[in-house]
């Protein structure tokens, strides 16, 4: 079983800037459309867990982008909203009990998504593995990947690659 996070950042550590924009994500030049390793991720694991502020944003792409079973983790959310019935399943609870539901539902390799969720599990020592593309662009404030922590929490590099030349997939495992 493991937990996943597959994110990108900037090089000064935001998933946003600071009115929750990202554009600057498409600002690199990628004429064949590349997926950079995207689809790979995604046929490694079994479902995804996400914050209700990263579904929140992606519901507003007006294209629902996952084929795999996704979890919301809200505890403000009842209902899932219109149109998205069948597609999230709303989960609440602290971490080590989602998980665990999660689990019995035959899930194991979970990809984290999120901000505030990624923070969450770190603080919990619970993520497993991080695939953390670096963008060079400076935001100067937003959205922060990483948040603080009790004590460190030590990752080790499996593989670091160059993508299309501008940027830096680097693949950490838990030491």
């Amino acid at each position: 079983m493991k937990n996943i996070v597959y994110i990108a950042q900037s090089l000064d550590g935001y998933i946003a800037g600071k009115n929750e924009e990202l554009d600057w994500l498409d600002e690199i030049e990628n004429p064949e459309q590349n997926d950079l390793g995207w689809s790979d991720f995604m046929s490694s694991i079994d479902a995804l867990l996400m914050g209700k502020n990263t579904f929140k944003k992606i519901t507003s792409f007006g294209v629902w982008p996952y084929e795999k079973p996704v979890f919301v983790l809200s505890n403000s959310l009842n209902t899932v909203p219109s149109g998205f019935e069948g597609k999230v399943e709303l989960i609440k609870g602290d971490l080590k009990a989602i998980l665990e539901r999660v689990h019995k539902k035959g899930y194991k390799n979970l990809y984290i998504d999120g901000g505030k969720l990624i923070q969450s599990f770190l603080k919990e020592d619970m993520i497993d593995e991080m695939v953390i593309t670096t963008i060079p662009t400076l935001l100067g404030g937003g959205i922060s990947l990483f948040g603080d922590l009790e004590k460190p929490i030590r990752f080790k590099v499996k593989s670091s690659e160059l993508l299309l030349n501008q940027m830096v997939k680097t693949h950490y495992i838990l030491k």
